[in-house]
């Protein structure tokens, strides 16, 4: 039987808006962990990570809140390598969407011992490549990805065994809809396979997904890093950073499932759900319908 772990990270230290570090009690109101074992897993809740209080202060040299973001994602790391060295499926609760610097660092870290493909599927309305030097707010939460393709601050790249924990073929993102100035800039540089609003609007996410997962092989560990705000805000309306135009329910939806077909999901973020912003708990309801979804839940048995 499949052991999930389930890893509370109860921080909006690296938002622009406060809220998120609500989410982890969010999703468990929301019944995350009776909704996997009812699918016929063994669950295991974590509990919450503790770590700095989130000191709202200004940008430093381009960047906030560097040293409490440094702290949070230590212990994500240290958390998510324990659940993946007993084999368990590590499923992050946060928190804001920095917190997969130290999710995926740990991931890139155990696919190297073993000797793996690392695929990463970001599911975001953004795609979180602008750097200290581009950043227009210095919110961490918009750098991760920087940061695991190597060109974050020194305190935030290297824990993976390599200065990059991921190569630019090993994203992908899906549901994009609101990039920074620089940051296309940076897209294009670095070579990254972006699938925008636009992309899915013209080919539909089976095609989109297709081409996604293409490459998939029974070697290949999938990561997915699910940010809430990648729906739109009339279905997910308790994220930080909405930004209109996103997937609908059902385009989501047949996302994970084409996903959840693939067999290799290994680990798993669900971040930026702000309670703070939310109608009744919609948007975590919403994520555990997706997370069941992901983890093989459909109408039909196929």
């Amino acid at each position: 039987m499949t052991t999930v772990s389930l890893i509370g990270a109860p921080t909006d230290v690296g938002a622009s808006v406060r809220g998120a570090g609500m989410g982890p009690d969010a999703l468990r109101v929301a019944g995350l962990a009776e909704a996997l074992r009812a699918h016929g897993f063994q669950v295991i809740d974590r509990g919450n990570l503790s770590g700095p209080p989130n000191p709202w202060q200004l940008p430093v040299h381009g960047i906030r809140h560097l040293p409490e973001v440094t702290a949070w994602n230590r212990a994500v790391f240290d958390a998510v390598a324990t659940a993946l060295a007993m084999g368990h499926v590590p499923l992050l609760m946060g928190g804001d969407h920095c917190l997969a610097i130290g999710s995926i660092s740990a991931v890139a870290r155990q696919c190297r011992q073993e000797q793996k493909n690392l695929r990463v599927v970001w599911l975001d309305a953004h795609t979180d490549v602008n750097t200290e030097a581009i950043s227009p707010s210095g919110n961490i939460h918009g750098m991760p990805v920087a940061c695991l393709l190597g060109y974050g601050p020194p305190d935030l790249v290297g824990w993976s065994g390599e200065r990059a924990a991921l190569d630019a073929g090993s994203i992908d993102f899906v549901g994009i809809r609101s990039v920074d100035a620089d940051e296309k800039q940076a897209i294009r540089q670095l070579g990254l396979q972006v699938f925008d609003m636009r992309h899915i609007d013209e080919h539909g996410m089976r095609y989109t997904m297709t081409e996604v997962l293409q490459d998939v092989d029974e070697n290949t560990h999938i990561h997915v890093s699910f940010d809430l705000d990648c729906l739109d805000p009339i279905e997910a309306p308790g994220v930080g950073t909405g930004v209109r135009g996103g997937p609908t329910y059902r385009e989501m939806q047949l996302c994970m499932e084409m996903i959840a077909d693939t067999g290799r999901i290994g680990s798993i973020d669900v971040v930026e759900i702000n309670p703070a912003l939310d109608v009744r708990n919609r948007t975590a309801e919403l994520a555990v319908e997706f997370i069941r979804s992901l983890f093989g839940a459909s109408t039909l048995a196929r």
